[in-house]
Formats: structure tokens, C-alpha cells, sequence
């Protein structure tokens, strides 16, 4: 048998992982606090840990856990930005993840970005429910016959890519690895520069590395078409948010929107209506008449979750089994 601490757990995430722990060998113990150096002690008593996102795993929290004998930490995520994965290796803890869980989820949500921002659905509807039946400021484009560029052609890329194909759009793809499937679908691959003049719509699927932290910056921003919509349903840190506010003043970015957000942490997750948000960048961004803000919710589809908890206990039934699995073990 052994006890798994849930961090950062919601009701959601209490519901998928009981439901698909048909094992009798792992013990879940769920709380909603996050991890970090205040709460990391929670974690003593416990084999193992099981994080998300927005959980701190820097080598101060990972010596803690290593010196309170926590063998394994598995992430039921994808992304492994916050993540000190060589102090995990130095202190011979394994580390799990789950590389693919329903990319078509987080590639709809980036469509419906496109499409709210495009038509102003979200706009309609109120003036809608206020008997407002005025058109003015609600006209959008086609989709059909623009230039989409995507910029990260993994899982959740190649699905963007495939339903903007559906929609009669034009494809330009920037990722040092093409996606064959995509080329043989006619996808023209080119560089950053290239992809930022000619796009009118550019959407981010890259993970967030040393190499794309803060790839949409002013420079980048000031080689796209004027009037651009950018998409981000990826990782935070890829833009430049200061850089971006710039953008919108002078109306070089079009249209924004965002399910991630570089300081997120401090937000995202949680309810926080009866609080005074003390970030003045993201209050800024808020202010903005075409700027669409979503709370990290593009993997909450009912299968990403289910694929997200049968691959997080498989992985941890594999660390209690003393084995791994290449693809979805980041360290043993």
C-alpha cells in the first residue's frame, strides 16, 4: 500500500480520481491547499505526492520532500514548467506526468476564444438579456480565407490546425519538428518572422521553456499585422504581458485572448470575487474591450478528466510496482 497526498485538489478532481482508483494498493488523501514552502510539510507521512500546475516544485520544496522519504511525484498535467527536475533526479525522486489527455479539449476552447472575440457572443448575450437588440459594435469576419498561424504543432496544435483547415482557413506553422500529418494536409511551415507578418490570427501551442519564455514580446508584436488576434491557451510565460498591454493601446493586437496568464498562480483556480485583485497588469488587461479572459479551464472537458486520472493512477501503480513507462515517466 502506499499514501498519496492530492494537492490543489478540487471537487472535480476528488470525483475522477476516486472514481478510477479501482486499485487496493494506493491510498488517495485529497486537500486543496497548494504546494509550497508553507504547506510542503503536509506532505510528511506520505510515499508519494500528486500536483498540478500552479503547485511549487523548485529544489527547496524537492530537497523537503527528498529528506521526508516522498519517492515519487506524479503531475497530472502535461506541462512541467514549475517543476526542478534535475534537483528531482539529484535527490533520486521519480516524476510521472501526463504527456496527452484529450488535446481536442484544449484546441476547441482555443477555437471558442476565436469565435467570442470574432463575433462578441459573449457581448450579444448581455445586451441580449437587457432586451438590447442593437447590432452596433458586434460586427466580426470571416474565419474562412484567413491566415491562422500556430505556433507549437504538437497534439493540441495539430488538432487547432485541423479544425481551422475544416474552417476553410489558410494554415502557417512554426515548430522546430513539423508534424508529417499536417504537411501532407498541404500545412506550409515557416519561421517566427514569417508566421507574424502574415498571420491574422496566431495561436500558441508550445511548452513553456528557456527558449519561448516571453516569445510574443514587443519586438515580435510589432512584426504582426496590425489588428492581429492572439491566442494563448497554453503557457503564460510565453508573452510578454507588459509587452502585450503596449499592444492593445495601439491597437497593433486586435484581439486577445487568453485561458493562461503569466503570474496565474496567484489567481486562477480559486474564488476570488470578494477580494481586491492586487495584480495591476491583470486588472489592466481586464479593462480592455477586446480582451477575453478564461481561468485555465481548456483540459476541463469530462474526457480530458478521465484521461487525466486513469493516467495519473496508472502512473502511480507503475511507481508502486517499482516500474516506469518512458512516455509518461519524466525521471526514475
Amino acid at each position: 500500500m502506499i499514501k498519496v497526498l492530492v494537492f490543489s485538489c478540487k471537487d472535480y478532481d476528488r470525483h475522477y480520481l476516486s472514481e478510477y482508483n479501482g486499485a487496493n494498493n494506493i491510498e488517495l488523501v485529497f486537500t486543496d491547499t497548494k504546494l509550497d514552502l508553507d504547506t510542503c510539510q503536509l506532505a510528511v507521512g506520505y510515499d508519494a505526492i500528486c500536483t498540478f500546475v500552479n503547485d511549487r516544485l523548485d529544489s527547496e520544496i524537492i530537497r523537503f520532500l527528498a529528506m521526508h522519504h516522498v519517492q515519487h511525484i506524479a503531475l497530472r498535467c502535461a506541462g512541467f514548467n514549475n517543476l526542478d527536475l534535475d534537483s528531482a533526479k539529484h535527490h533520486k525522486i521519480s516524476v510521472s506526468r501526463v504527456p496527452h489527455y484529450s488535446p481536442e479539449s484544449v484546441a476547441e476552447h482555443a477555437i471558442s476564444l476565436m469565435l467570442t472575440l470574432n463575433r462578441k457572443t459573449h457581448k450579444a448575450f448581455n445586451r441580449v438579456r437587457e432586451s438590447n437588440f442593437s447590432l452596433n459594435g458586434l460586427m466580426g469576419f470571416n474565419m474562412f480565407n484567413k491566415t491562422a498561424g500556430i505556433i507549437g504543432t504538437g497534439n493540441i496544435g495539430i488538432a487547432t490546425a485541423n479544425i481551422l483547415l475544416g474552417m476553410g482557413c489558410k494554415i502557417l506553422c512554426h515548430d522546430p519538428q513539423p508534424s508529417v500529418t499536417l504537411l501532407e494536409k498541404g500545412v506550409e511551415y515557416v519561421d517566427l518572422d514569417q508566421l507574424c507578418k502574415q498571420s491574422d490570427i496566431i495561436s500558441l501551442h508550445c511548452p513553456l521553456l528557456k527558449s519561448t519564455q516571453h516569445m510574443i514580446n514587443t519586438d515580435t508584436i510589432n512584426r504582426m499585422k496590425p489588428g492581429v488576434m492572439l491566442i494563448n491557451t497554453s503557457r503564460g510565460g510565453l508573452i510578454d504581458t507588459q509587452a502585450v498591454i503596449q499592444g492593445l493601446k495601439s491597437r497593433q493586437i486586435g484581439y486577445l485572448g487568453l485561458d493562461v496568464y503569466e503570474m496565474e498562480s496567484e489567481l486562477f483556480f480559486e474564488d476570488l470575487s470578494e477580494t481586491v485583485i492586487q495584480d495591476d497588469s491583470f486588472e489592466r488587461l481586464l479593462t480592455f474591450p477586446n480582451v477575453l479572459i478564461t481561468g485555465h479551464q481548456g483540459f476541463f472537458t469530462h474526457e480530458a478528466m478521465q484521461q487525466i486520472a486513469q493516467t495519473t493512477l496508472h502512473n502511480l501503480q507503475l511507481f508502486a510496482a517499482g516500474e516506469a513507462e518512458p512516455n509518461t515517466f519524466l525521471c526514475v
